[in-house]
């Protein structure tokens, strides 16, 4: 099934705008999560341009209205996320905002209750023991970390960071971020939910009488261009802010690995959206394994060394986010 191509291509570049946002988010430079918001802001505008006057997909004004609170959270959370980067190891903070599904789960469950009926027709979530083992262990992963990153000892910390391309020093704050981006992508992605499943009910009375419109695939298009002419409004005030205000100047080679970035960010976002609207749970797990290969990109291109202990909590970490993307959560 070529699906499941569609979701490699997505684990791909999404790793890939892990790595190369990563490159261009230097310690001290105080200006690099603007920076690369503009990246991610433009790349995603151009895309949105082209499917409203290439794909001529029937977009209004009045969808960046209706996707504006989902577009809110997901945006903040990306732009925390940035900041992140310049405090801590992609290979610790990847994994940490990649457990934004657990998250999100127990946010249903508070909300909406749960149900251990698969068939019910209810709103309540549906537990099973595999669902439960899977938010435990993405929370034990998260916690883990940042326990074991706040209490290494600082010899340890040193000496593992000998060959590394950059050195952290320890840091709540540097933990605190990732976590919450991982909140704020959580409280998005309820709230995408929501506004999707309406949005989607008034697109197919609207169509009623086309058939061969795939009413589910042209609501994730429409909703998706509100989020990214949202993300190019942003990265417009960001732009204002960087380059006329500060005064700051592009660097190619540096500030390139920002646009790479962005390009990767939208190209993974565009592929997700299909595995999505497919409703292909294996595809959604492979997507899950993002997290693990931006490790292995920081491993290799940042010569980023961890101890065991952190291993073992990125291990449980990433196994409850395979367990959760299997159950589609």
């Amino acid at each position: 099934m070529w699906i499941w191509l569609v979701a490699i291509i997505a684990m791909l570049f999404w790793s890939g705008s892990d790595i190369f946002s990563k490159i261009g988010s230097k310690q001290e430079d105080k200006l690099s999560h603007y920076k690369v918001g503009i990246a991610v802001g433009l790349v995603m505008g151009l895309h949105a341009f082209y499917m409203v006057f290439i794909e001529k997909i029937p977009f209004s004004f009045a969808d960046i209205i209706t996707y504006l609170p989902a577009s809110f959270f997901y945006i903040v959370s990306m732009v925390v996320g940035y900041i992140g980067l310049r405090y801590i190891e992609l290979s610790i903070s990847s994994p940490i905002c990649n457990g934004s599904g657990a998250v999100a789960a127990l946010l249903c469950m508070v909300l909406f209750g749960v149900t251990f009926n698969p068939e019910s027709e209810s709103n309540a979530v549906y537990l099973n023991g595999w669902i439960i083992a899977g938010i435990a262990l993405v929370v034990l992963g998260i916690v883990g970390l940042g326990f074991v990153d706040n209490t290494e000892d600082t010899a340890l910390r040193a000496l593992r960071q000998e060959k590394a391309n950059r050195k952290y020093a320890k840091s709540l704050w540097a933990i605190l971020l990732p976590v919450l981006y991982c909140i704020l992508d959580a409280l998005g992605t309820f709230v995408d939910t929501l506004i999707a499943g309406d949005y989607e009910a008034s697109l197919a009375e609207k169509m009623a009488g086309n058939p061969q419109v795939d009413t589910e695939l042209l609501a994730g298009d429409i909703l998706n261009t509100a989020y990214e002419f949202t993300w190019l409004l942003v990265a417009v005030v960001f732009a204002i802010y960087v380059f006329a205000i500060k005064r700051e100047k592009i660097d190619v080679k540096y500030d390139g690995t920002k646009l790479l970035g962005g390009i990767c960010e939208t190209i993974g976002q565009v592929f997700y959206m299909r595995v999505v609207v497919a409703g292909y749970v294996p595809g959604l797990v492979i997507i899950s394994a993002y997290c693990m290969v931006s490790t292995v990109w920081g491993s290799i291109f940042l010569k980023e060394k961890l101890s065991w202990k952190h291993y073992l909590c990125i291990a449980a970490a990433f196994i409850g986010i395979l367990v959760l993307g299997y159950f589609d959560v």
